[in-house]
C-alpha cells in the first residue's frame, strides 16, 4: 500500500524528495503485485505509514522495487518481486499486516490486488 500522492493532489515531503523515473527491473520472469485503490478523505497517519512501508518492503528478500501514481482519486501501485513466494511473504510481514488493516478501516474507500507474472519487459533502452 504505497500510493504516495494524496487524493487532494498535494504532495508530501517524502514524495517531493523522490525523483520521477521509470523503474527498470531485472530480466523477466518476476512477479508484479498491482494494488489499485480509491482513498477516503482521511489522511490520519497515511503519509508516514506509506513511507514506512516503502522502507520496510525494500528490506524484504526478493524485493525489486515499486512504482506508484495517483490521479483524480485513483491510485495504482505496482511492486515487483523475484518470486511469488517473496511477494506472499511481504503480505505476511506483521507491520505490513497492521498497515493493511488500517487501510481497510481508515484510508481506502475501495481497493483491488492483482498478482501477475511478468514474462516480457522492454522500454526505451531495450526492445
Amino acid at each position: 500500500m504505497w500510493d504516495f500522492p494524496r487524493s487532494d493532489n498535494t504532495s508530501t515531503a517524502f514524495q517531493r524528495e523522490q525523483a520521477i523515473t521509470v523503474l527498470h527491473t531485472v530480466e523477466p520472469p518476476y512477479v508484479a503485485v498491482i494494488f489499485t485503490s480509491t482513498r477516503t478523505d482521511t489522511d490520519d497517519g497515511y503519509d508516514r505509514t506509506a513511507q514506512r512501508m516503502s522502507q520496510l518492503a525494500a528490506r524484504q528478500p526478493g524485493y525489486l522495487g515499486h512504482e506508484s501514481a495517483r490521479s483524480d482519486g485513483l491510485g495504482i501501485t505496482v511492486s515487483y518481486w523475484a518470486t511469488e513466494a517473496d511477494a506472499q511473504n511481504w503480505k505476511l510481514v506483521s507491520e505490513h499486516r497492521i498497515a493493511q488493516d488500517r487501510g481497510r478501516d481508515t484510508w481506502y474507500r475501495d481497493y483491488s490486488v492483482r498478482i501477475a507474472v511478468v514474462t516480457r519487459a522492454y522500454g526505451m533502452d531495450r526492445r
